[in-house]
């Protein structure tokens, strides 16, 4: 028996119609008549050997032959879409796909935009804001704004600045509240977007950096980082928070973060692109861009002592 493979489109058909599991449905999908997609399946099955449908009187059913070829031609034609997109998408300098965190897209992303798009009107910007790790090739993305500890194995990945978090309130309530003692009376914010990180970065281990015994559990609990920030922006209470989130809100004077003394966590953002793209004239704009907005408020920084969180005992 030959291994030679039959004609594209006879595969073509039979995968439609696998999915479908009609005839009707598969030649609407592939704009043909159900009688050109027929032929082309028992040109496939004259072609094997043997049948791949059983006709019934009003339905198809996959013969055993027939369901073995089924997953790898849906993965076949899955794999062969994926490449041509992405090999259309080369010839595209105009349009940038960005995914980053919401926390992220939010607080750092979207106050900025506006620079960028004055800067770069040639690009058409495209952002998706989510937590799921997205695949460059098969959800059409350019860049990702990826946080945790890596590693980014096959892809080309530039680690932004190290992460710390800080305690933050309002002004108003940095008035009361004026030493770390204090914070023990004070209403506390929780974001639990960090609690895949390994030692944990939270209330108990900031107290522990500064001498003080106290793990409070009391209070309004977050899972997005943002929504914690907004509470504190709001005058809901204190949050712990996380440079990259909070930066932009310390530069502006909405936050303040009274206490000196951060939690530098082993977590850190990353700029990352597929090997290759990273030179791009889009992806490479946006870089430049994105790094000369880190610049702007790394002044924030500045006279902070920053605790490495594997050095804080909780004993």
């Amino acid at each position: 028996m030959s291994d030679r493979l039959p004609p594209l489109t006879a595969l073509r058909a039979f995968d439609a119609a696998a999915r479908h599991m009609s005839f009707a449905k598969a030649a609407e999908e592939l704009n043909v008549t159900p009688a050109a997609l027929s032929f082309q399946i028992k040109s496939l099955e004259e072609h094997l050997g043997e049948p791949l449908f059983r006709r019934l009187n009003r339905a198809v059913e996959l013969t055993e032959a027939g369901r073995t070829l089924a997953p790898g031609a849906a993965e076949g034609f899955e794999i062969l879409g994926d490449a041509w997109r992405a090999t259309r998408r080369l010839q595209d300098n105009s349009t940038l796909t960005v995914t980053a965190g919401p926390a992220f897209t939010s607080k750092w992303l979207a106050p900025r935009l506006y620079e960028f798009a004055r800067a770069h009107p040639e690009i058409d910007l495209r952002f998706s804001a989510t937590l799921r790790m997205m695949d460059f090739d098969r959800d059409e993305v350019d860049v990702a704004i990826r946080f945790g500890v890596g590693p980014d194995e096959g892809l080309w990945s530039y680690p932004l600045r190290n992460e710390w978090l800080t305690p933050v309130m309002t002004p108003e309530l940095a008035e009361k509240y004026t030493t770390p003692e204090s914070l023990t009376e004070a209403p506390l914010l929780f974001d639990e977007s960090l609690h895949f990180i390994t030692p944990p970065c939270d209330w108990p281990t900031w107290f522990a950096s500064q001498g003080i015994n106290f793990a409070p559990s009391h209070g309004a609990h977050f899972s997005q980082a943002d929504h914690a920030v907004d509470a504190a922006l709001a005058g809901v209470g204190v949050a712990l928070g996380r440079r990259a989130v909070i930066v932009t809100d310390l530069h502006a004077g909405r936050l303040v973060a009274p206490f000196k003394t951060a939690i530098g966590i082993q977590g850190r953002f990353r700029f990352v692109c597929a090997k290759g793209t990273e030179e791009r004239p889009q992806i490479k704009a946006f870089h430049d861009w994105f790094m000369g907005e880190i610049e702007k408020t790394s002044y924030v920084s500045e006279g902070f002592e920053i605790i490495p969180v594997e050095e804080i005992s909780l004993e």
